[in-house]
């Protein structure tokens, strides 16, 4: 007799209907925060690890300032981008996401790019990678995904069978592997990579006007990185390396710089656009949107004390400014939620008075009291509601940010175009990569693909095949696969 299939549940013992699609208005969003089960897998998933970054946990950190360089007003108003010259004090923290705070620097892995601008109206947190996309475009399988890339529960080892088992079965994350595996997942520090906000944002002006937006910070040291060989032997030589570097380059006034530009979409070409502008495995071809120059970031201050400012610090990309606003992007609207329910986890409830997360600039004026790590003056005697008769901060209706369309039925919905997730990856293959680039991507895959197990094998080399021939029969080749067999594979996808 067959065993009966366990169905999964709520931790409150409901059957859960859908584990892959977060309920949205709409194919395209916005998020819903009835999801139940969103929400308590993501606030489940924050609470996992004590007190340690569940990721993002090693990382290095400095100060430095943003100087508005071109006019952007037409765009946003907020008022740390007002005019041309303007500087804004700013905390940056780079990262490896995957790794435990005592991983090696140079792990294949993408790099965290976060920084903190403290602007005359509060705190804004740019919150992104090294690179433009990511695995996934649902927040529903973050908490697995990111437990595919930590270790096994038995073994309590890194696990090259979970790590292909689950990419091989989401396809959406060949793009974001393709970059991975090149020699990008492999930079040579910190100060060699390029920051993307990833997700889109709605920037809107004071003519309440509103634009959807990407961001890019650029090195201005130029890109550079390791090969597999190189990264692999400085892991066990020196694997704090691009934590030195930057401090180094600091403390002898090789300050590094980045510079920011933005991609632009208007609201009505989002809607016809040939790829959902919202969805965080797709980038927008510059050919189509060029860069628009903004400004240029420049850190020249490294912390006094690690703990204090690389450690405390806290971001989150629903830290935004009158000017700024979410997209219905699915896993933005998931991180607006989860990054801060971490920090609460993780930090305590009242991390934003931490002098590193505190908003210099403006004072926090807010009726919250109370809570561990209380260490202002907790707001005297005034009161602790609204409305109130006793002169308390008043809401501002007129930096509320233009309305736009939502609509669409309520539900669990699929992907509407999946055959869009092969599409870039191939074009990255074919038209971006030079012939060293194929050639170190593929001995990269090679070499760790060919650790799982033959039908993982076999099911992520079909996927490469998808994006484009060349790619997944090289990748067939080097791992010794039937390309018969990865073809009749990839027809099904």
């Amino acid at each position: 007799m067959a065993k009966k299939k366990k169905t999964l549940t709520t931790a409150h013992g409901a059957p859960v209907p859908d584990d892959l699609h977060s309920m949205t208005a709409g194919p395209r969003g916005p998020g819903l925060l009835q999801d139940v089960h969103l929400v308590e897998k993501l606030a489940h998933f924050d609470r996992e690890r004590i007190p340690e970054r569940v990721v993002h946990a090693k990382g290095a950190g400095a100060y430095g300032y943003f100087e508005v360089t071109h006019d952007v007003t037409r765009y946003t108003r907020a008022k740390f981008l007002s005019e041309k010259g303007k500087r804004t004090e700013v905390f940056a923290r780079f990262s490896t996401v995957g790794g435990e705070k005592g991983s090696a620097d140079s792990e294949r892995d993408p790099r965290g790019f976060a920084v903190k601008f403290y602007t005359e109206e509060g705190n804004y947190d740019f919150v992104g990678n090294n690179t433009p996309v990511f695995f996934i475009r649902d927040p529903l399988k973050f908490p697995d995904f990111i437990h595919t890339q930590k270790r096994h529960p038995a073994t309590n080892l890194k696990n090259p069978d979970m790590f292909w088992d689950f990419l091989s079965l989401t396809p959406e994350s060949v793009h974001q592997v393709t970059i991975l595996f090149s020699d990008r997942g492999t930079p040579r520090g910190y100060r060699h990579i390029n920051g993307y906000s990833g997700h889109t944002f709605k920037w809107y002006s004071e003519k309440g006007e509103f634009v959807w937006v990407k961001i890019h910070f650029k090195t201005d040291q130029g890109i550079e990185n390791f090969t597999r060989e190189e990264a692999t032997r400085l892991a066990g030589t020196d694997p704090d390396q691009a934590t030195r570097d930057l401090y180094e380059a600091i403390a002898r006034g090789d300050y590094p710089s980045w510079s920011v530009s933005i991609q632009v979409m208007h609201p009505d070409e989002a809607k016809t656009y040939r790829f959902n502008p919202f969805d965080i495995t797709k980038v927008w071809p510059h050919s189509d949107y060029p860069l628009i120059p903004v400004g240029k970031m420049v850190l020249d201050r490294n912390p006094e004390n690690y703990f204090a400012d690389v450690e405390q610090a806290a971001f989150s990309p629903g830290t935004l400014v009158p000017g700024f606003a979410p997209s219905p992007d699915k896993m933005l609207q998931g991180r607006i939620f989860s990054y801060p329910d971490t920090h609460r986890h993780r930090l305590g409830a009242n991390y934003q008075l931490l002098p590193v997360n505190v908003p210099k600039a403006n004072p926090a004026q807010t009726y919250q009291r109370d809570g561990n790590m209380r260490i202002d003056e907790n707001g005297g005697g005034g009161p602790n509601y609204y409305p109130n008769s006793y002169e308390g901060p008043t809401p501002d209706p007129t930096v509320a940010e233009p309305l736009f369309e939502v609509t669409g039925d309520a539900g669990r919905h699929e992907y509407e175009h999946p055959n869009d997730d092969f599409v870039q990856a191939g074009e990255l293959y074919r038209r971006v990569m030079t012939d060293t680039d194929r050639d170190h991507l593929i001995g990269n895959i090679v070499a760790h693909l060919g650790n799982a197990k033959p039908e993982l094998q076999l099911r992520q080399t079909a996927i490469f095949y998808r994006a484009d021939s060349d790619y997944g029969s090289r990748v067939a080749e080097g791992l010794g696969l039937d390309l018969k067999g990865v073809k009749q594979r990839a027809a099904k996808l």
